[in-house]
């Protein structure tokens, strides 16, 4: 074609040719898409038509089981378990679904043991069982265990052969009367004269509204022994009536003097139920009978949820208390006949409907409720006062009408906000523990678990995301610590599995063959769940017994310096006593004897021998200060005689020889009040505290000691010339350790000081050192005058 219209000079056929081509090529492409199209929404609409079948079809299933005389618990995926039936086929009247899996609650203890060993099985191993159990209330239940798929099933139903034919006569029987129990409860509530016929019709119940009004008949009655209101022939025609479909029938009745009553009767488990509904309110617009809801009027005034019923003219007929108080609506407002229309313009009005752009647009879909066939539930009603209102709408009957039912979800809302909330912080603070943390549901998966699981036994982490079961979990670990990985963790697993009620939490500490020391701890969930936390303890069990070994050799350290110590101190006394006493001896030689430097010689050898008495005294009393035996004996002192004794002490530790003995002024407060104290412990202070003075003093250096008294406290200050209280010296007084200070001729000043503040603090005094003006420095002792009262040996 293109060889035939194209001119030779136009460059021949080829480019029309491919033109041509190309647009033929895009049609068929076009055309083919189109095609796949077509038959893509085809194949979703058969799908989607087939899952809805589908759905229908386990709805069908799920009503056939839930409509037996058996109770069915499946266990599928991570979720709970799902219960389908009747319990009153297995369980006492009056209890709830969930309670069958309590077996405790409705068999005996062996066979609780039982069906629960074979449930294990089915759900950990998959066995299958068929088994007859007794319960507690006398009954046969036979069970069923199977696996279908990637699920479980246990059925219960009784037996067809009952052990005691008696036994399930009076099980039915109570399932009766239970139902006669709830009937009763409800007659109790209602205004109007209501009462309860058995299957014989024979009246068993009337309230008290019946009563009052049978009395008002002249008949008197109790309870639980009504009289007949109505005549015989007028009775049987309405229970012959009522027989016909066994629905809602009435009768108009006429009491005289009381009134007249329309009787409206219907049936209930074990007879019938009726009240006496007065004509005055009759009066009133209403559904019509025939649409099945005038019978219902007195238990919608009993709910606690909110209704209201409008007819086919969106006309007011019926509402509960509930319903104008959700609304706050007056019942004075609330008229039947009331057009909905109104009632919704009254609440926009008053701020209490969900904030519109266009309002009448959305009344107008509200309002489309009057045209469907089926129940509807609409978008949640959010609220200027912060409510959240659901709306359920339902057709009213075969002639039109809505039935409305509201439900205020605000306070659900917020616990599962909370609850959600809480859930969230519970998860980021487990997510960020220390200690590993697992998780298991009574299936045995992992439902929940943190990184440090995966980091202590080596799992990874893609694994765990997929909740695996503790199975899995010990191969894997078995695989990455080969030697016992797969052991610890089935004897893990015998605890997560177990299902005895009596169960209980347990702690322990796992010795892994690479080395690592783990506390775990497995608690019970109220839901039924296992949590399990495992801590690594290698590190700090380590340091523990690092800590305890030093302490054990700090103890042992002790016991020795306290042993050497008094070993020490006693083995030095008796060659000083020796040394103290040939000196004496040289020193009293006939003059002539001796030399003047020899005699210089033997001074100083007694005034060593004098320090040295004193610091093996010092030490002596730190060792009983530190084994707590150290006791003061209180007596009445003398501060003249004290000072002397100190004074002697320092005469023979300085011997004026060399010019270094220093020149010690005392000054005594004339007057003193009595003095009670330890005189030994005294005199111990004031030497000491003099003789530092005398090593820190310059030679021939004047040292002054004065005493006087404050209120009931007696005052020891001691003065010297020497370079000043330092720093370093003002530890001294609160340490043990032998601190020079600057200046100082000699050491042994730490020792000193801290046997003063020892023996002040123990008669409650105080001590304080400060720098003098110009130099020297001040020590100030301060004492109770009656230290019996104050000292507390440490």
């Amino acid at each position: 074609m293109a060889q035939g219209f194209v001119p030779a000079n136009l460059g021949g056929i080829a480019p029309f040719a491919v033109a041509i081509g190309a647009g033929g090529f895009a049609l068929l492409s076009m055309a083919l898409v189109r095609t796949l199209l077509t038959d893509s929404r085809a194949a979703r609409r058969r799908a989607a038509e087939q899952i809805a079948d589908l759905r229908a079809l386990v709805d069908e299933y799920e009503n056939l089981i839930g409509g037996s005389r058996e109770l069915t618990v499946l266990w599928q995926g991570q979720g709970g378990p799902r219960i389908l039936g009747q319990a009153a086929a297995v369980l006492p009247p009056g209890r709830q679904p969930q309670s069958v899996l309590n077996f405790h609650t409705w068999l005996g203890a062996a066979e609780t043991n039982r069906l629960t060993t074979l449930v294990e099985d089915l759900r950990m191993h998959g066995h299958a069982f068929a088994a007859s159990l007794d319960t507690l209330d006398g009954r046969l239940v036979r069970a069923n265990g199977w696996v279908m798929g990637g699920a479980v099933a246990l059925r219960l139903r009784p037996a067809y052969s009952q052990p005691d034919e008696n036994a399930a006569m009076i099980s039915a029987e109570a399932h009766t009367a239970g139902d006669r129990e709830g009937a009763r409860a409800v007659l109790s509530l209602l205004s109007k004269p209501a009462y309860l016929r058995d299957d014989e019709d024979r009246l068993v119940y009337a309230n008290p509204a019946y009563l009052a009004l049978a009395k008002a008949r002249g008949k008197p009655c109790t309870p639980t022994q009504p009289a007949e209101l109505i005549d015989a022939a007028g009775l049987a025609t309405h229970l012959k009536s009522g027989r016909a479909d066994l629905a809602p029938v009435s009768l108009p009745l006429d009491f005289g003097p009381q009134g007249q009553f329309d009787l409206v009767e219907f049936p209930v488990p074990g007879g019938r139920a009726g009240y006496l509904r007065p004509l005055a309110e009759l009066a009133r617009p209403a559904v019509p009978a025939e649409n099945g809801l005038a019978h219902i009027g007195g238990i919608i005034d009993a709910l606690g949820t909110p209704i209201a019923i409008f007819n086919a003219k969106r006309e007011l007929t019926q509402f509960n208390a509930a319903y104008a108080s959700l609304w706050h609506l007056d019942r004075k407002f609330l008229t039947p006949g009331l057009d909905e229309r109104a009632i919704l313009d009254k609440l926009r009005t008053d701020g209490m409907l969900p904030n519109q752009v266009d309002y009448h647009t959305w009344r107008a879909k509200h309002l489309e409720s009057y045209s469907r066939k089926e129940p509807h539930e609409a978008d949640p009603w959010h609220l200027p006062d912060g409510r959240t209102i659901k709306v359920i709408s339902a057709p009213a009957g075969t002639n039109g009408g809505v039935i409305y039912v509201f439900e205020d979800l605000t306070e659900r809302l917020e616990l599962e906000s909370t609850n959600r909330s809480f859930t969230n912080v519970l998860r980021e603070t487990i997510m960020a523990l220390n200690e590993a943390v697992a998780v298991f549901g009574t299936n045995g998966r992992l439902t929940l678990s943190n990184p440090q699981l995966s980091k202590l036994w080596k799992l990874p982490m893609n694994e765990l995301g997929t909740n695996p079961h503790i199975d899995q979990l010990a191969e894997a670990s078995g695989r990455a610590i080969p030697e016992d990985g797969v052991t610890i963790w089935r004897d893990l697993k015998r605890t997560i599995i177990d299902l005895n009620p009596t169960r209980t939490d347990r702690t322990g500490r796992i010795n892994r063959s690479d080395g690592r020391l783990i506390d775990y701890a497995i608690t019970r969930l109220p839901d039924g769940q296992t949590m399990m936390t495992f801590l690594d303890v290698t590190e700090s069990a380590g340091y523990s017994k690092v800590l305890k070994e030093r302490n054990d050799a700090l103890v042992a350290a002790d016991r020795l310096k306290d042993a050497f110590v008094e070993n020490v101190s006693y083995e030095l006394r008796s060659p000083l006593t020796n040394i103290i006493g040939f000196a004496d001896l040289l020193s009293g030689m006939e003059s002539g004897s001796l030399n003047e430097r020899q005699r210089e010689y033997i001074d100083y050898i007694r005034a060593s021998s004098v320090t040295l008495g004193v610091l093996i005294d010092n030490i002596l009393d730190l060792a009983s200060v530190d084994a707590g035996i150290a006791e003061l004996n209180p007596e009445q002192l003398d501060v003249a005689a004290l000072v002397d004794t100190a004074r002697a002490g320092i005469t023979a530790t300085f011997p004026e020889v060399s010019g270094e003995a220093p020149h010690l002024v005392v000054d005594i407060e004339p007057d003193l009040p009595g003095f009670i104290g330890d005189g030994t412990r005294i005199v111990q202070v004031l030497y000491n505290l003099l003789s530092n003075a005398a090593r820190f003093s310059p030679p021939g250096g004047e040292i002054r000691l004065s005493a006087s008294h404050r209120g009931d406290r007696m005052i020891f200050v001691i003065e010297d010339e020497g370079p000043g209280i330092t720093d370093e010296m003002k530890s001294a007084i609160l340490t043990r350790f032998d601190t020079p200070a600057a200046g100082g001729r000699q050491r042994g000043a730490g020792l000193g000081l801290s046997i003063v503040r020892t023996f002040v603090n123990m008669h409650g005094g105080t001590i304080s050192a400060e720098k003098r003006d110009p130099k020297g420095s001040r020590i100030i002792v301060n004492l109770p005058l009656d230290s019996a009262l104050a000292g507390v040996a440490e």
